[in-house]
Parts: C-alpha cells; structure tokens; sequence
C-alpha cells in the first residue's frame, strides 16, 4: 500500500491513460454489437418474409425502422469522425 502511494505520481498518469483507453474500447464493442444486432434482426426480417411468415406491409415497416436505425449509428459515426 505504501509503494503504491509512493509510485502514485508516476503510476498515476499511466493507469489514468489506461482507464480511458478501456472506456473507448468498451464503446466501440457496444457500437459494433449494436450494429452487428441490427443487421442479423434485418436479415431475420428478410427472412421470416421469404418463408411467408409475415405480410410485405408488416416486412416493409419493420425493414423502414431497421434501415433507419442503421442509418442513424452510420450518421452518428460520421459525425464524431
């Protein structure tokens, strides 16, 4: 306990370095679930309508808002870029 306080002036900056580096690593992996997540729910979509299980008016809305949210995540991207 007593080295570490003693260290803390140099450990210190690294260790904060460190944390920020996760939290923008933790980010990312929760932008690329979240687009991964809206591709496969597209992809089921498309899919559950070729097998007819839901109407072309149901898959049409579905699609639009799925679309939309995707091209909403590309946008925000562009933004912060």
């Amino acid at each position: 306990m007593l080295l570490r306080l003693l260290t803390l002036p140099l450990t210190g900056p690294i260790e904060g370095v460190a944390w920020i580096g996760e939290q923008i690593l933790e980010r990312a992996n929760a932008e690329l679930d979240e687009r991964e997540n809206l591709h496969k729910r597209l992809l089921a979509l498309q899919l559950a309508f070729d097998m007819g299980e839901i109407s072309s008016e149901d898959f049409e809305v579905q699609e639009e808002e799925l679309l939309l949210a995707i091209q909403e995540m590309e946008d925000r991207e562009t933004d912060n870029d």
